[in-house]
């Protein structure tokens, strides 16, 4: 069965850091782009952080930008995001995704059609 499984979520404070990891298993994502995506209780899912198939392409959103940082590991077919500097407004539950169709990166949800089930992140003031 091909899924991705993330951990790493929890509880911090701001200014904590947290690193979330998303592995993949059933078969290879080396040649996937991949990207975490969040969603805050009533908002819409939107775009963290996105990578290409080499590592060597990432996107962030601006309000994450210096503080996220996104990258993978194709040996280990895993990808990460580690959050450092975190603020209340980046609570919400984290996915992560692939793109099995694409070697570059997106920060549309309809581009990926790989999705985990996701892993809560919750930062208090």
């Amino acid at each position: 069965q091909v899924q991705l499984v993330e951990s790493g979520g929890g509880s911090v404070q701001a200014g904590g850091s947290l690193r979330l990891s998303c592995a993949a298993s059933g078969r290879s994502f080396s040649g996937y782009a991949k990207a975490w995506f969040r969603q805050a209780p009533g908002k819409e899912r939107e775009s963290v952080a996105t990578i290409d198939w080499t590592g060597g392409s990432t996107y962030y959103r601006d309000s994450v930008k210096g503080r996220f940082t996104i990258s993978r590991d194709n040996a280990k077919n895993t990808v990460y995001l580690e959050m450092n500097m975190l603020k209340p407004e980046d609570t919400g539950v984290y996915d992560c995704a692939a793109d099995s169709r694409s070697y570059s990166g997106s920060a549309r949800p309809s581009s990926y059609d790989y999705w985990g089930q996701g892993t809560q992140v919750t930062v208090s003031s």
